[in-house]
């Protein structure tokens, strides 16, 4: 898989980028904003992952996220020393996929990697018909991964889409945690629920309704159908 490591210090970056190498990852390192947005040139998703830090030294990261996200689908992965929930959903609705907090562990973020590279089972099951679930106003596109409310589009990230269509397909029945991670992210590793949360924090946000998804404590998630 190749990926794009967006990081200013050249230390940080020739030590990650040799771990990387060492787990199969063909690395281009992009010192700044503008060379990782000139990396990603139009012509389609070279990469498989893009890992950036947000401290930059010629633009914010966050613009730069923005900025990735309107060019290409590729997954990002956010590398950041803020911590805070707040700064974490902001990440995630500029289309950030997932969130690393410094200093963290090589395996987790390998793990991270792996997790947001994989595509959900709903993608690319664009094959015909028109395939939507419809939850009082918001309407749920599977085809074309178009999200609905009151006939406004809401853009839901990668993850933000599949967490959603998941619940969404059984209202009322509790998914454990465990088990969104497994179908969501691909993956058991139990560093990923703190995402999980962010990301039902973030959905909550960016569609206006935050008793949609109610939290069953000690178990995990589901989604409760508003009145039609």
């Amino acid at each position: 898989m190749r990926l794009l490591l967006v990081e200013d210090d050249n230390h940080v970056a020739a030590a990650l980028s040799a771990v990387l190498a060492r787990h199969g990852f063909e690395v281009t390192h992009a010192r700044s904003g503008e060379e990782a947005l000139q990396a990603l040139v139009p012509e389609g998703d070279v990469f498989g992952v893009v890992l950036l830090d947000l401290g930059l030294p010629d633009q914010d990261g966050y613009e730069v996220c923005g900025k990735i996200r309107k060019r290409t689908s590729t997954p990002v992965i956010m590398v950041t020393a803020r911590s805070d929930v707040r700064s974490r959903i902001h990440g995630l609705n500029l289309g950030a996929d997932d969130y690393v907090v410094k200093p963290y562990d090589t395996g987790e973020l390998l793990a991270r990697i792996h997790a947001v590279s994989r595509r959900s089972v709903h993608e690319g099951a664009g094959g015909g018909g028109d395939t939507a679930l419809r939850l009082g106003p918001v309407r749920i596109e599977l085809p074309t991964r178009q999200v609905s409310v009151d006939g406004s589009v809401v853009q839901l990230t990668r993850k933000e889409f599949d967490l959603l269509a998941l619940l969404a397909q059984r209202p009322g029945v509790v998914f454990r945690r465990e088990q969104i991670i497994s179908e969501v992210w691909r993956t058991s590793w139990e560093g990923t629920g703190r995402t999980l949360e962010v990301h039902v924090a973030s959905l909550r946000a960016k569609l206006r309704m935050p008793a949609l998804i109610e939290t069953v404590r000690g178990v995990g998630y589901r989604l409760v159908a508003p009145a039609t």
